[in-house]
């Protein structure tokens, strides 16, 4: 669940970032002023190295989250499993203990 919003979320970015570095903005009275407002190709691929080095981190914070999350997991099973454990036995001592005073 959570990859998928990451993900969503990924496109999203990239398509905003596609959207806003294809529409050049509102259309300038001047030629020249057009050129000096919208932002070069360099910038616009810099921007873009920027959101994919973020994506690659957040990629990673998930990835991080959901092995920490599986290891919880598998803490609390063995966990449960032992609890059930020392429960048999408990219940093995209290009829023994009754058997043996009777």
């Amino acid at each position: 669940m959570i990859r998928c919003s990451l993900w969503l979320g990924m496109l999203g970015l990239m398509a905003s970032s596609l959207a806003w570095a294809g529409s050049g903005g509102p259309a300038p009275q001047l030629a020249a002023s057009s050129v000096a407002a919208q932002p070069s190709l360099s910038d616009i691929k810099q921007k873009l190295a920027k959101h994919q080095v973020e994506v690659n981190r957040l990629q990673q914070d998930v990835a991080k989250q959901e092995s920490d999350s599986k290891q919880a997991s598998d803490r609390l099973q063995q966990q449960d499993q032992t609890i059930t454990e020392l429960q048999q036995q408990l219940q093995a001592l209290r009829a023994k203990s009754a058997s043996n005073h009777q």
